[in-house]
This record gives C-alpha cells, structure tokens and sequence, in this order.
C-alpha cells in the first residue's frame, strides 16, 4: 500500500512540476520604463524597436513606454530619438521588470530633420507604413521600388516586363500613381506634366535610401503633387560614423544581373562626411524584347555642426529599355500553359517585302534623369529648427520606334512624285523627344515640445519640358535630313504653403 502511495505522490509532483514548467515556457511578462536624456529630462515621442521583429512602441509625453505580453528570451532593444544618439541595449527578460534608457546628445545634427516636415508622427490620424535601414535592405533584390514595397498594405505593383526590371508601378488602395504624392529627402519627385513617377528613370535607387514612409490615404503631402490616394516620403543616406566599402552582385532568372558598388568616408574630424554609389543593371524581361540596360549614381556630401547642416546630393539614371507597353493581345489564350504566347510583344513588328514577319531591333526607350539637391538646417532653439532645400532635375531622351505605312501628309510632307507615280505612304523609323528642366525650393519650420509637434512650411516649383519628333529614316525617302514634324513645350509653375 506505502508503495501505490509513493507511486501515487510521485506522479503528483511530477504533474505539479509539469504545470509549473508549462506556465514558466507560456508566461507573458512586460517591460516598462522612461526615455530620458543624461539629465532625467524625459524624451516624449522617443522610439522604442525590437531589432529584428515588427514590435516597437513610442514614448508618452513624460517618456515612459510599456511592452506588455512579451515571451521569455533575450531581446534587443533599439532606442532612438531626433538629435540624440541611436542607443542599442540587450535585455534578458526572465519576469516583469522596469527598466529605464538613457541617451546621449548627438555632437552633430541629425540628417533626420531634413525629412521632418513630410513625416507623419505616430499619433497622427493617418494609416502609415515605416520601413528602416534593415528592412530596406532585405528587400533590395534589384528589382524597381514599386517590387521593393509590395509586401506593405494595399499596394499592388505591375511590371511591363514581367520580372520587375524595367518599366513599372504601382497603385495604392487602388489609385494610380497621378494621384500618389512621392517626395525624396522632402523634395518633390512626381513628373508636372503627367503628375506620376517613372520608377524606370531611377534604376537601384534602392541601394541609397535609408528609411521610407508610406502614408495610405490623403496624408501629408506637404508638397508636390496632391495626395488623394497615398504618400511615400524617402529619405536617402544618413551619416555612417565609420568608413566603409562593399560591393554587391545579384543574379536572377532572364538573364538578370545587378552589381552595386558603394563607400563611404564616415565621419571626417567630427564634420565632414561624403557617401557614392555606382549600379549597373541588366536584364532580358520575361516578355520578349522587354531588356534593360540601366546605369546609376548616387554622391553625397555632408558639413556637420552640433546645431546645423549642409548636404549636396546627386542622384543619377540613365537608362534604354526595350519598349513593351503596347501590351500583349493574346492575354486571353486558350492554353494558360503556352510560354511563348505570353511572352508576346507586338512592339516593333512589321512585314517585309518578302511578307516575313519581322522585328525592329533598336524599339528603345532611353532616358536619362539626374538629381541635384542642397539642403540646409539650423537649429534655432532646442525645440525649433529651420530647414530649407534648393533642387534642380534635369531630363533628357526619346523613344524610337518602327511604323509602317504612314502618310506624309500626317508628318507635314509633301507626297513624293516619282514621274507619274504619286507615292502617298512609307515606312520610317522616328524619334520622340523630350527634353525638361525642374528646379525650385522647399522650407519648413519644425516646433517640437511635450506634446506640439507643428510644422509650417512650403514651396517653390518651375517645370519646363519641350516635346519634339524626328524623322531618322524613311523607306521611300522624300524626307529631308533631321526633319522635325512637331514641336511643343510644357511650362508649370507650382508653389504652396502648409500648416500642420
């Protein structure tokens, strides 16, 4: 009988232990504490992130944060606040605890102010997606930006190429990209004529941004183009303290090849830091003809004080894409399975004389785009600071394309008599320009205290862009060398104030 009763007592304990294990493996604890600066001062709206994980909170006006139903581990803790120095501490969670941060002041000025008027704050009444560094570049494959961000809510992205490469987009909650407000480093990017962003003229782009926010709905859109469908605000590279240099390389199906290389000097004497990135690009596209064939730059330099600012940028693209937008007939095929029917592209074909089907070889977009942009910010007092930005675009290409049996009378030409035969159509080959300049100024003035955040600011915008059309070759002849057959320009001037 004593033995059934160990027996019985055993089992008992050990079922006892058992429970007690599984709520020690299946307890949640919480974290909690204050965000202050070396003197107590509580640091409200600090950010408070989980390195490698989606968790993250914000400090309350008296800088306190709570992380609650957390599991027991290890976690990295990073902690980061506007003009104060990024803090990262390990913490080993066993039960509950408070546990308080400290961060030091930044002995320069933080390249964050720049983009503080286009931000959208973490109370603000807006659906807002914020990528960093890290996640940034786990989704840089080379692809185009709009591939890069088709993991985030409500955004669907296109590819006229079908890989990503090339020619694409994006819509978010559904509205095409007239209707998307996108600034870099608070600079507007949307074309004045079309009111879109041609993600094609800035290839790899990805490779110099640091941080990205995308706000779904009206938003911000501080300046630019009206945002009724969403925003997406970039900023590029931020100060890197130490030197470096890597070089990336990225292989993929059709033929697609990626290789970056960028360096950077880190910080010079406390003041000085300078930053470059060269791309080059190729691909083939899953649809025929569909290559790419893409270059890009990117050159920073900054001048750091403790109180203020100066940064020149230069973004570079240029680009010659095989054109594809005539999109593909047979989209609805009998056989889903046939490879080669999907891949057709109508763009360039004409029949010989022989009546053979045949394919122009040089049916090219080809683009080049280059950025330049000077920021300025100064400190005023510790919860006031002036920012204000000087920027000019510069744009430059054509589209070349085959067309069969046109009329001279369409490009201003006289038939062509040939004794008693009046010949009234040809075959050519043309050229359709564009060349345009934009340039302006953006400023804002950012007050930041307990619980105000306010930003007033505005604008500047001058866009000039001429459209022309060349004739390079004409079957029949009877076209006079270098033949302009239209000429028009496009000239807006845009400027704007804010509150918020």
């Amino acid at each position: 009988m004593f033995k059934q009763m160990n027996s019985v007592l055993r089992r008992a304990t050990l079922l006892i232990v058992l429970q007690f294990v599984c709520f020690i493996g299946f307890s949640q604890l919480n974290l909690k504490g204050k965000v202050t600066d070396k003197s107590g001062n509580a640091l409200p709206g600090a950010a408070i992130a989980v390195k490698g994980t989606y968790l993250g909170t914000v400090a309350n006006s008296y800088g306190e944060y709570q992380f609650t139903n957390l599991k027991a581990g290890e976690y990295q803790f990073v902690i980061s606040f506007l003009g104060y120095e990024t803090q990262e501490n390990s913490v080993k969670l066993t039960e509950s605890k408070n546990l308080d941060f400290k961060l030091n002041p930044t002995a320069i000025m933080a390249d964050e102010v720049i983009v503080a008027a286009t931000r959208a704050g973490n109370k603000a009444p807006v659906a807002v997606t914020n990528l960093g560094g890290e996640e940034v570049r786990k989704q840089n494959t080379g692809q185009d930006i709009p591939y890069q961000l088709s993991l985030t809510p409500s955004l669907v992205e296109s590819s006229e190429a079908g890989n990503g490469v090339g020619y694409s987009a994006l819509r978010i909650r559904g509205t095409d990209a007239s209707r998307i407000n996108v600034t870099i480093n608070g600079v507007p990017l949307n074309d004045s004529e079309s009111q879109g962003v041609f993600w094609v003229n800035m290839p790899d782009f990805a490779s110099s941004v640091d941080n990205i926010q995308i706000q779904r709905g009206v938003g911000t859109s501080t300046n630019g183009a009206a945002a009724f469908g969403a925003t997406i605000n970039f900023q590029t590279e931020t100060v890197n303290a130490e030197p470096y240099a890597e070089v990336q390389s990225v292989a993929g199906s059709f033929n697609t090849f990626r290789n970056t290389f960028k360096a950077g000097t880190g910080l010079i004497n406390g003041k000085f830091s300078f930053d470059a990135r060269y791309s080059k690009l190729k691909s083939d596209g899953f649809v025929d003809r569909a290559f790419s064939d893409h270059e890009s730059f990117f050159a920073s330099g900054t001048y750091y004080t403790e109180r203020s600012m100066l940064k020149f940028n230069v973004i570079s693209g240029d680009q010659k894409t095989g054109i594809s937008w005539w999109g593909n007939p047979n989209i609805n095929t009998d056989d889903p399975n046939d490879y080669e029917d999907r891949r057709y592209n109508p763009a360039g074909e004409y029949t010989d004389e022989n009546g053979v089907t045949r394919y122009y070889d040089n049916q090219t977009d080809n683009y080049k785009q280059t950025h330049y942009q000077l920021f300025y910010s100064q400190e005023l007092t510790s919860n006031l600071n002036l920012n204000a930005a000087l920027h000019y675009t510069k744009g430059k290409g054509f589209y070349e394309q085959y067309k069969e049996d046109e009329k001279y009378s369409e490009y201003g030409l006289d038939n062509l008599v040939i004794g008693n035969e009046t010949i009234e159509e040809t075959d050519l080959t043309r050229q359709k320009w564009l060349k345009n300049d934009f340039y302006g100024f953006t400023y804002s003035l950012n007050y930041k205290k307990n619980r105000i955040d306010a930003s007033f600011g505005g604008a500047w915008n001058r866009y000039d862009g001429d459209h022309f059309g060349n004739i390079l070759w004409a079957q029949n002849g009877g076209v006079p060398n270098g033949h302009q057959w239209y000429l028009n320009t496009g000239e807006k001037t845009d400027y704007n104030v804010f509150a918020r």
